[in-house]
């Protein structure tokens, strides 16, 4: 007998082998993401799993709008037997941004007949307190696509079917509305079941750039209320369109004026509501970023180049938070901010005669170039000089990038005509700084660290960056300070701002909490408060 069924079992492992050879094998794995870290220097550090053995398991990463930035080899470490899958671990860059979308395990079996079918999309947040839409980059093409998304073309009409839409976002995180034309009319009833989500994003691109906007900024209702009709007749119009030949040029004497040279296009980038009778009103993002992206001439020198807003009405030029990146020849620029405008890229070489070799030098100049800090003169800084409330309120509502043509101070010694009455009025509003119990702001006053450091925080929290310190933590940062007991009332901002990296101490064991702030000092905070909130690039 045992011959017999040696004989059979010998037969139909022959068989097995034969149809094995004759029909292809696909594995529909169990594949996934685990131990992901995305951390503050833009790596992203983690293990994926699939139930098929793979002798070349890769990883792909997706920028925020979908754009392939990084295929990685991912490194087999073992087997799990209470899974039954086997881990790879592999690193990816993540760049600037404030999110990375993950694919994954690519890859075929020893023999090369198994290959994995089923790998997974998953998205790794950077480890700070961020809303996703940072660092993105535009409009489509390179680099393997839309991730996780479906694209919906839009006619140059700008018309969009409310029930497809609707139906993406049921769907999908994330989609795409790629123009044809210049504007996009986005019906709300598409979008008011998502509104709640923060996964969900809306993209609109075209040839000139590309908005990204998460969904959970939109305050839908109070648009439509503006303008008197319900979400189900509230439109969104969304203009991505290339300046005209007298914004272009006014855009190009600005920055000849400044010593700089533009770098991108002049582009109008707008979202408004529409309502009955083509009534429009303004949507107000709070203080939400939104990321828009600018296509680039050439390569630039992130240190030099700056994002700016331009107004018709003085001809001037402004700073706008801005990453700038060069992918496979492609250069763009990510502008961040929270409100409607005319944006541009230029580049700027600007440097002061008393600076040369200070311990502030490098700090100085990239602010000077982002049009963030000003020199006393076109040639000195002064950088040991101090520095007034009024001047310090005025390059953190730069820095911020606020808008300071509305609103007025409270503070009965701010009067109207002031030269620094409007960003006083904006950092008031913004509640980037307090007056004193007597109802003045004493513009004129030095301020002094402590005061400082308020500030400085207070616009991490307007930026969604401030991280939060506990009191056990409060004690733990402070209690190497000697002088820490001289902190009159900003215990918990001062501890923030040394655990955010902003302020160091001014020796080992003394932090200086009391004395006068130098224009130094206050650009050096400054430079940390951008990169912190992933304002400028590290």
């Amino acid at each position: 007998m045992k011959p017999a069924v040696l004989k059979k079992t010998a037969q139909v492992t022959v068989l097995m082998l034969i149809i094995s050879v004759l029909v292809p094998v696909l594995a529909f794995a169990a594949s996934g993401f685990k131990n992901l870290n995305f951390d503050s220097n833009g790596t992203v550090t983690g293990t994926v799993y699939s139930d098929v053995y793979s002798v070349n398991a890769t990883v792909y990463a997706f920028d925020p709008s979908g754009n392939r930035i990084q295929v990685s080899d991912a490194t087999y470490v073992d087997y799990d037997v209470t899974s039954n899958v086997y881990n790879y671990n592999f690193t990816v860059t993540g760049g600037t941004y404030d999110y990375v979308r993950l694919q994954g395990p690519f890859g075929t079996s020893v023999d090369g007949k198994t290959t994995i079918t089923d790998s997974v999309y998953q998205t790794v947040y950077r480890n700070k307190g961020s809303i996703p839409g940072g660092g993105s980059t535009c409009c489509g093409g390179g680099g393997g696509g839309i991730w996780g998304s479906e694209i919906i073309n839009v006619n140059s009409d700008g018309s969009v079917d409310a029930d497809q839409l609707k139906n993406s976002f049921k769907n999908h995180d994330k989609v795409t509305l790629k123009l044809s034309g210049d504007i996009a009319l986005i019906p709300a009833k598409a979008l008011v079941d998502y509104v709640t989500d923060s996964k969900k994003v809306l993209s609109i691109v075209n040839d000139h750039g590309a908005y990204i906007i998460p969904l959970n900024v939109l305050k839908l209702q109070d648009l439509a209320s503006k303008l008197s009709v319900t979400t189900d007749e509230l439109k969104l119009k969304v203009t991505i369109a290339k300046a005209n030949d007298t914004t272009k040029d006014g855009v190009e004497k600005a920055a000849k004026a400044l010593g700089g040279t533009v770098a991108s296009n002049t582009v109008d980038f707008d979202i408004v509501g529409l309502g009955k009778d083509q009534q429009t009103a303004a949507l107000d993002l709070g203080n939400n970023y939104i990321s828009r992206i600018l296509p680039l001439s050439k390569a630039v020198d992130s240190s030099k180049a700056t994002g700016v807003l331009y107004n018709p009405t003085t001809g001037k030029l402004s700073f706008v938070p801005a990453v700038f990146t060069s992918t496979d020849g492609k250069n763009e620029a990510t502008l961040k901010r929270n409100g409607s405008s005319i944006y541009a890229v230029i580049e700027l070489d600007k440097t002061f005669s008393d600076i040369n070799g200070h311990w502030a030098e490098s700090y100085i100049k990239l602010l000077a170039n982002k049009l963030v800090v000003d020199g006393v003169t076109d040639t000195t800084f002064q950088p040991e000089r101090n520095i007034t409330r009024a001047e310090f309120a005025a390059l953190v509502v730069r820095a911020l990038g606020l808008d300071t043509n509305s609103g007025s101070s409270t503070f009965k010694d701010v009067a109207a005509g002031d030269w620094y009455a409007s960003v006083v009025a904006a950092a008031a509003n913004a509640k980037l700084v307090d007056g004193y119990e007597d109802g003045t702001f004493r513009p004129n006053a030095t301020i002094n660290r402590e005061e400082l450091a308020a500030m400085v925080v207070r616009a991490l929290n307007y930026a969604g960056a401030k991280p939060d310190v506990s009191a056990d933590k409060q004690t733990q940062l402070l209690a190497k300070f000697k002088d820490a007991s001289k902190i009159v009332w900003a215990k918990n901002e001062i501890a923030t701002a040394i655990d955010a990296g902003i302020i160091d101490g001014m020796t080992d064991d003394t932090l200086g909490a009391r004395d006068t702030a130098t224009r130094a000092q206050s650009a050096t905070m400054l430079k940390r408060l951008l990169s912190k909130a992933s304002f400028i690039n590290n």
